[in-house]
């Protein structure tokens, strides 16, 4: 599947697969509906109760889904490109983290109240400060083992302040908005939510996904690349807002979600001929597969209340991680 035809046909596997989970959470819930009724719902022509499922609640949990996972898949595959490492992803890197402490943040001092954008602003802001160290550390070409460890580092730290915040919250509600953001879920998201994250969103792919070429280039070596043309500076640059942004707004508006930027890339790097360029943008359609496949899960699991989304993946990433260093260790021997 490493040629232009099977390049082509992972994409159209994936979409399909997108295009059938959106037709699953659409029709499939507490109170199910019939594809007739889905649809009458999208246009507006159903009953008023079909109108409300659909168009308010199903669907902007659906393409939460979809975008937030895209962000995570592509924003893990494009870090692993530009720090030449398969084991870093957002969450691994305390981007995540920090992610949500700067929502936590916000919350605690009440600037999420004064305007919707400060939220994902906040969020977003803490991706930035964790990107920028970790960006420094392989700037000096620092090992893999110590770019976890900072990265490690800067969890740690972003959890440890999030507890403390937790710890002083001034009223049980803050605690349990704070307790959100840090578990991750799609739940009682409102198209609202949608529209104040996608832009961010889109403007991180963009400039995620313009630096394919470069990536690649890389792949050869820091000074192979500068021959080539490539600007590293430029470069890391869009890098680091692309990831920030992407990570920060999903993590605004869904909290974190762990390891989808880790599992996701891994797998579709062999059909890809471990090309970054190439896995950049199926990494992306990967992460919003596994996440809106992990959405119907805790929601098929019956728990009451429904087991939180960054949890559900936190336990099946934690044993991939796991594999990956095991697997690291045999081929390092």
């Amino acid at each position: 599947m490493t040629g232009r035809m099977g390049f082509f046909l992972l994409h159209g596997v994936l979409l399909a697969a997108i295009a059938a989970l959106l037709a699953w959470n659409l029709g499939n819930g507490y109170v199910p509906l019939s594809a007739a009724e889905v649809w009458s719902g999208l246009i507006g022509d159903g009953t008023e109760t079909a109108n409300l499922i659909v168009r308010e609640i199903r669907l902007p949990r659906a393409l939460l889904g979809l975008t937030v996972g895209f962000s995570l898949g592509l924003s893990g595959a494009a870090l692993q490109g530009l720090l030449r490492n398969p084991l870093a992803e957002p969450g691994l890197l305390g981007v995540s983290s920090m992610a949500g402490l700067g929502a936590v943040v916000a919350i605690y001092f009440g600037w999420a109240a004064y305007s919707d954008l400060l939220l994902p602003g906040a969020g977003m802001l803490g991706a930035f400060v964790a990107v920028g160290i970790l960006f420094l550390l392989a700037g000096r070409e620092t090992g893999v083992l110590t770019v976890i460890l900072a990265g490690v580092a800067i969890s740690s730290l972003a959890i440890a302040l999030t507890s403390l915040a937790m710890n002083l919250a001034p009223s049980p509600w803050a605690v349990t908005e704070m307790l959100f953001w840090v578990m991750g879920s799609l739940k009682d998201r409102s198209t609202t939510d949608l529209w104040l994250s996608l832009p961010f969103m889109i403007a991180g792919w963009a400039l995620l996904l313009s630096s394919g070429r470069a990536l690649d280039a890389l792949t050869l070596g820091e000074e192979t690349a500068r021959s080539l043309g490539i600007g590293l500076r430029g470069v890391n640059l869009r890098l680091i807002c692309g990831t920030a942004l992407c990570v920060g707004a999903g993590t605004a508006v869904a909290g974190s979600i762990a390891f989808v930027g880790l599992v996701v890339p891994h797998l579709l790097r062999p059909l890809v001929a471990h090309r970054p360029s190439r896995l950049l943008w199926v990494s992306g359609l990967g992460g919003a597969v596994l996440t809106m496949s992990a959405d119907i899960a805790v929601r098929s699991l019956g728990t009451h209340p429904e087991m939180n989304l960054g949890v559900f993946t936190a336990v099946i990433g934690a044993p991939f991680f796991l594999y990956l260093i095991l697997k690291t260790r045999r081929i390092m021997r």
